[in-house]
């Protein structure tokens, strides 16, 4: 899933007087709000951190800390998004549009813009209303109003139209930039005049725009966020008599869960255990351990991807941290960079699970599972599909030629394990911290960064200082994709919801044969459909408050159907042709998709089979929780 313009659109697009303008103004005005995001990323860190050490060092709690944290995150989150435009990085699915013409890819990317700035036009006064509404609560430990922490969302609007339309002049032509304009004008006015037709259908405009306007504007490659967000505000005005400013409500609902603060700060850790070099030490010593057997660079990548997963809260960017320490030894070896890039992926979808996931702390901020629960349960389900890539990976390298592989003697193995020893720790103390209950998600994560800072600092002597501000900007900006799609998506789950649509969908749930496992057998195939399509954290926003409550009623433990969907999610996204995550570790790793694409199929199967066995033995998933 990609969000980024094509080289080639954006190199051919004419640099006109007023584009060169807007260069000048985007530049300017992108340099203040990254600023200004960075100082929100660290200033967050700070207050957290503070409220920590406060509490368990001197147990004279800040009473203010959360609530200070909890009113910059909206402003994180917003001005994030804001950054997020601008550069091009909101999750778009770009699979149709990939497979256009240069010209025709201009042209949608215009559209995209255009969409975009539809939405904002259209939901900038209920915003402003909002705000002005919120002025008249008083926050209750820092007592100012609340419009402090809620003018995030109409200055947030506000400055995302600046940038789309500074977007629009800078790479593309007079041309694009009126079609687009004038014709997204033309589809509003039109279904605008259509409300009075559309308000008897029923239930008939959840298909109109929860299925139609959806599907038509995500395959065009409009960002997923502004999809849910458009054909939400469309079936609202349109069909309902809703006021637009309780739409608005909602997009504040969900940005402003206080656990959903873990997101950026998990980030941020991520980032730093690859600039201090933590990440490579792990492997170097897991290298160390495996790799004179047969297979053993691949069933280290495996291990690998299992102790950095999930920190990172991108799987790009724990893909990026492995990759280049291990691919060059294994084609050295005679690996094929296809078969390579098959096991990167399916390791993606693999360890979706692994605490602190991103998916797994929005699952528990949107369906109230407890975050300690879905840490304990997301481990176990991982080892489980790890053994089966681990069984196709002795197939395939039952004969390969280990002769002039180094083998590492005992000492040389102690030594690695000495290095590597703080960078291994650190996994298993955010997991303890958590699920143990000595921290929340939000909290550890402080604890996380201040324990790699020092180790880069202290012990490996490692840290980059230039590198600071960039981590704190993209820490930003994909924070900032993130909580906005589930703000929106929590906006369009609460539509259904009103419509009447999540009582229908438990009738006809409940009514599927096969009680449990035939609720589960029809979840797992909805969700690697919705993975190729969504991604995981859009479609747990969107179906989780409506799906995991049915699951229960069906006797299914909570934590054993999140570790299903999120594997069948995670499937979704990683299997080609349309899983775009697969496309994404192709990235990170520079090999051809057509390559990876003859080797994957003996993984994808791997991944089913442990799927299945994870659905059909909840112990995997519930068997250590404590009751």
């Amino acid at each position: 899933m990609s969000a980024a313009l094509h080289p080639a659109v954006v190199s051919a697009a004419p640099l006109h007087p007023l584009g060169r303008w807007a260069g000048h103004a985007d530049r300017w005005l992108g340099h203040t709000v990254e600023s200004l995001a960075a100082l929100l990323v660290l200033a967050e860190i700070v207050v957290l951190f503070a409220g920590v050490t406060a509490r368990y060092a001197f147990h004279a709690p800040l009473v203010w800390s959360d609530e200070l944290a909890s009113i910059l995150f909206l402003w994180l989150s917003m001005l994030g998004a804001v950054v997020a435009l601008r550069r091009g990085e909101h999750m778009r699915m770009t699979a149709l549009v990939d497979k256009l013409s240069p010209a025709r890819r201009a042209m949608l990317d215009a559209f995209a813009i255009a969409a975009s700035v539809a939405f904002l036009a259209l939901v900038a006064w209920p915003a402003i209303d909002y705000a002005h509404e919120e002025a008249f609560i008083v926050t209750p430990a820092l007592e100012i109003s609340n419009a402090w922490r809620a003018a995030a969302i109409p200055i947030g609007i506000a400055l995302m139209i600046v940038v789309a339309l500074l977007r629009l002049l800078r790479i593309c032509s007079g041309r694009q930039i009126a079609v687009a304009l004038l014709g997204t004008a033309a589809v509003v006015g039109l279904f605008w005049l259509a409300g009075p037709l559309l308000a008897p259908l029923g239930k008939l405009n959840l298909v109109i725009f929860f299925i139609g306007v959806v599907a038509v504007t995500v395959f065009s490659g409009v960002p997923i966020a502004f999809s849910f967000a458009l054909a939400t505000f469309g079936y609202l005005a349109l069909t309902t008599r809703t006021p637009m400013l309780v739409m608005v409500g909602r997009l504040d609902e969900g940005m402003s869960h206080l656990i959903l603060l873990a997101v950026p700060l998990f980030i941020f850790l991520g980032a730093l255990i690859e600039m201090t070099g933590m990440a490579r030490a792990m492997i170097q010593f897991l290298a160390s351990l495996l790799g004179h057997v047969r297979g053993g660079l691949s069933y280290v990548l495996i291990g690998a991807m299992y102790l950095v997963s999930g920190i990172s809260g991108s799987k790009i960017a724990d893909m990026a941290a492995i990759a280049p320490v291990l691919f060059p030894e294994m084609k050295k070896r005679g690996a094929k960079p296809g078969d390579l890039v098959a096991l990167l992926a399916t390791t993606g979808a693999q360890t979706e699970t692994i605490p602190p996931s991103i998916v797994l702390i929005t699952i528990g901020s949107v369906t109230g599972i407890s975050i300690a629960a879905l840490f304990t349960g997301g481990l176990l389900p991982a080892v489980v599909l790890g053994l089966c890539l681990c069984v196709v990976v002795w197939w395939r390298y039952r004969g390969e030629d280990l002769s002039g592989v180094e083998v590492h003697t005992k000492r040389q193995i102690g030594r690695l394990f000495a290095v590597a020893l703080p960078a291994v720790l650190l996994p298993f103390v955010i997991r303890a911290a958590v699920v143990e209950g000595v921290a929340t998600a939000t909290e550890v994560s402080t604890i996380g960064i201040v324990y790699s800072a020092l180790i880069g600092l202290v012990i490996y002597r490692q840290f980059d200082w230039s590198r600071v501000k960039p981590m704190l900007v993209e820490t930003a900006s994909l924070s900032g994709a993130i909580i906005f799609i589930v703000g929106c998506a929590t906006a369009m789950a609460w539509g259904l919801t009103q419509s009447g649509f999540s009582q229908d969908l438990a009738k006809w749930m409940a009514a599927i044969p096969g009680g449990s496992y035939g609720f589960l057998a029809i979840s797992i195939i909805a969700f690697i459909v919705l993975g190729s399509v969504l991604e995981g954290i859009p479609a747990i926003v969107l179906f989780g408050p409506l799906l995991f409550p049915i699951a229960k009623a069906a006797g299914v433990h909570e934590v054993h159907y999140a570790m299903v969907v999120i594997f069948a999610m995670g499937i979704g996204l990683f299997a080609p042709p349309f899983g775009v995550g697969y496309y994404g570790a192709c990235a990170v790793s520079k090999v051809d998709p057509g390559e990876g694409i003859k080797y994957i199929g003996g993984y994808i199967v791997a991944l089913l089979v442990g799927l299945i066995l994870v659905a059909a033995i909840p112990w995997f998933s519930i068997g250590f929780l404590k009751t």
